[in-house]
Order: C-alpha cells, then structure tokens, then sequence
C-alpha cells in the first residue's frame, strides 16, 4: 500500500478515535464540548492527568475502551512510520525534494527524455560543453545510475505533462526526446510545444513516416540513428580521411579543434552591421569563421570578408580551445 494511503488511514483513525472519546464523554459522563475534548486527550495520549470530574462505572468502562482503542491506533502509527524508514522512502523523497529545488533554480537548460544509447550521448556530449541538463527517466536502475554521475534527474514518465512541467520545460532552451516508441516521442514534442514556443526540440525516430509527423508536431529537428549510421559507414568507403576528421572535429570531446556558434546578437553593438573583415576574427583570436547562418535559416559556408554581420545571424567559428577562450575574452 502506498504510504501516502497509510498516511491518510492514520489520519482518519485519530480522528475517529478523538470523535468517539468526545461524543462518548459528552452522553455518557455529561461533559460539555471542552471538557470531553480533553478528557479524550488525555486519556488517548495516556499522560496520566485526573479526570475532570468522578466518573461512574459506565465512565470508566468507556475509558478502558478507548485507552486499548488508542494502543491500536498507536501500534499502527509506529508500524507506519518504520516500514516508511526502513524501506529508505523518507529519505528518498528528501533527495527528491531537494533535487527539484535546484531544477526550479535552471533556466536555459536542456531536458532529456530518456536515458538509454542516444540518451547517453547526448548527455556526455553536454557535460563536454558544459551545458546544465536535466533527465528524466523512468526505469529505477538507470535512476541509480544517473544520480551516481552527480546529474539531475526526474523520475517519471516523459510523456505525463506534469513531469515535463517538474523538469522546467517553461524555462528550459532545449529539448532532446529519445524515447524507444516514435509515439511516445510525438507526444512529448506536442506536449512541450504547447509549455513553451522558444525551446528547440529534438527528437529521435525509427521510421520514415514518423518524420514528417515529428515535424508537423513541432520538432525542430528529427534524428534517425539508423539512417545516419548507414549513411556514416559508406562515407567511410567513400572518403574516409575526411569523415575522420569531421568525426574528431565535432565529436571526440578529446580532440583540440573546437567548433563553436556565436550569436552577432551576442557580440558588442559597434559590430553589428558590419562586416566579417571588421571582426577581424583571425589576426586577433586565431580562429577561422567557417559558416554563416541567415535570418532565413540557411547555412552559407565559407562565407565572404564583406558579408554584413546583422542581427539574429550566426557565425560558426573553428580553433583550438585556447583561441575559442581568447575569442570569449575579446568580443564578449
């Protein structure tokens, strides 16, 4: 039985237990409200006070009853209590307190739904930017797992809207849904569209047809792992050197070339509306501007020195990290 449940019996209980001693008072010894009230009291705590006044047979019959009435209840109460410590309940849910306190703290965060392969690295590839995710999961192993990497978690079932609601999906900037079921997938992009217009989500799929649906339902972007791989594996016939290098570019967190995208929103006003050449993003930081993207959301690669730098654009910037640290230091 939940304890929840054995909490609300308990609580019926007592309050049966004190409305009889007040009611049997009240007829059988002729106690007003007050004086039946504490006559029951004192005699279901067992403290040991007189009685208000003499009580008769029928009086004192009624008080051994609801003594031994009371001893019951008490029995239950601690029973209640132990199997609620024991089982590690109370402090689990001072864990989960304490965990959804800092994720009402987040904004800007991303939630992942689901913690199985892609779920795993799409949260190591965030730990390697240092970007704050929250998990929600289901399944009590993998729960273990993730507060044993120190991250923060939900635990609950992705698609119920108050779990998304408990993960911060109002305040969060991303959301990357990896469920098993495409289904379960379209509902979780429709319900966090519906809790916040901004975020961008990215869902996982297995069939084709899911796709468009995903899309439709609001999904910025719609991952097939199967097709990538196999699209991987032959471009590693095809031209391996360079998905190699791609491969370590943007994937290995180990590798020394970072690629990193910075919003013209985000570089100081004297910049905006200029050129790339203006930044002079090379003589003064290393790094390279290898992609442009538009208001248009189109993508322009190798952009020229003379394309205007407005807002809502994004430049793609290529260097080691310690050039992508010199860039931060300098434009922001």
């Amino acid at each position: 039985m939940h304890f929840k449940k054995k909490l609300f019996i308990v609580a019926l209980l007592l309050f049966i237990s004190l409305s009889t001693g007040v009611l049997g008072y009240h007829f059988i010894a002729n106690y007003n409200f007050i004086d039946a009230l504490y006559m029951t009291v004192i005699t279901i705590t067992t403290v040991g006070f007189s009685e208000v006044n003499h009580l008769d047979t029928n009086g004192k019959l009624f008080t051994i009853f609801l003594i031994f009435t009371s001893i019951g209840i008490y029995g239950y109460i601690v029973t209640v209590i132990t199997e609620f410590i024991s089982n590690g309940q109370l402090i689990q849910q001072l864990k989960t307190k304490k965990m959804q306190q800092k994720i009402n703290k987040l904004q800007g965060h991303t939630i992942i739904c689901g913690f199985g392969r892609n779920g795993r690295q799409a949260v190591a590839k965030l730990k390697n930017y240092n970007k704050t995710c929250v998990i929600i999961e289901n399944d009590k192993e993998l729960i273990q797992e993730i507060a044993a990497l120190g991250l923060k978690y939900i635990k609950g079932n992705a698609t119920d809207d108050a779990i998304l609601e408990l993960a911060g999906i109002k305040k969060a900037a991303n959301l990357i849904t990896t469920l098993p079921s495409d289904a379960d997938n379209l509902f979780v992009v429709l319900s966090a569209r519906q809790y916040n217009k901004k975020a961008t989500l990215i869902s996982r799929a297995s069939k084709d047809n899911s796709e468009r649906k995903l899309h439709i339902a609001g999904a910025d972007n719609v991952i097939m792992p199967d097709r990538l791989g196999g699209d991987h594996m032959a471009s590693l016939v095809v031209s391996p050197d360079i998905i190699e290098f791609v491969d370590k570019l943007t994937l290995d967190g180990n590798c020394k070339t970072n690629l990193e995208e910075i919003a013209v929103n985000d570089l100081p006003t004297e910049f905006i509306n200029k050129t790339i050449r203006d930044l002079d993003l090379r003589r003064k930081t290393g790094c390279s501007i290898i992609g442009y993207k538009t208001v248009e959301n189109d993508y322009v690669i190798n952009p020229e020195a003379t394309m205007l730098l407005v807002r809502d654009t994004k430049l793609i910037i290529l260097g080691r990290p310690e050039q992508i640290a010199k860039l931060a230091e300098i434009y922001n």
